[in-house]
């Protein structure tokens, strides 16, 4: 088996994904449309060699006929548990923000995060990280810690305010600073003894469309 290039990991992702949000497979234009590809027949060579490494099936007498194997990854699925803000915090639990039972089950595209241990994921409510590729709507793939290094993308709570929020983290001397990953947004400062860390982020499932 030839290890597949980045661009056709991501295509494989995007399958996934589509499935996954959809019920069924991306036709051709879809995929050309959603991944900016130039033609179609880049799209076609692209869609063959997923086929010939054993990744996808196509049926030629199906219109959406881009389905996809066991070959295509390991698949893992991870609950969704709620949301998570990436603006202002959101109350939590005193809102419907977080849940105890999974709002759904989430199936990881293949290769999304190397240690499949303590996974969840949290869908994404604002735009404080969008310099980071994290839109409103995304979904965030989450790793339980409570601890993250510097510049980490983690859900924090803050115990004040009993909310929590996803930003950056930054430990500066007698203080801790979450650092939004937006240039038209100032970062915020917390004593360290107000913030825990909850999870790091260690993956990103984007909507397929975006407005505008």
């Amino acid at each position: 088996m030839t290890p597949l290039s980045p661009k056709r990991r991501q295509l494989l992702d995007f399958i996934h994904q589509f499935r996954q949000q959809r019920g069924y497979g991306p036709t051709v234009r879809e995929i050309l449309r959603a991944r900016h590809v130039s033609s179609i027949s880049l799209v076609q060579r692209d869609l063959k060699v997923l086929e010939r490494e054993g990744y996808i099936r196509r049926d030629p007498g199906i219109s959406r006929n881009i389905s996809l194997t066991d070959r295509s990854g390991d698949a893992d699925e991870v609950p969704l548990l709620g949301y998570i803000a990436a603006g202002q915090p959101i109350p939590v639990p005193q809102s419907e923000a977080w849940h105890e039972a999974p709002l759904e089950t989430l199936e990881l595209p293949a290769g999304m995060a190397s240690d499949k241990s303590n996974l969840y994921a949290l869908k994404v409510r604002g735009l404080s990280m969008t310099d980071a590729l994290i839109d409103d709507g995304d979904v965030v793939i989450m790793q339980a810690t409570n601890t993250v290094n510097n510049g980490e993308m983690a859900a924090v709570w803050l115990k004040t305010e009993k909310e929590v929020t996803l930003k950056r983290v930054f430990r500066e001397r007698d203080r801790v600073r979450l650092q939004p990953a937006n240039s038209q947004m100032k970062p915020v400062y917390h004593d360290p003894e107000n913030i825990e860390v909850q999870g790091r982020v260690v993956g990103v499932i984007r909507k397929l469309t975006r407005s505008g």
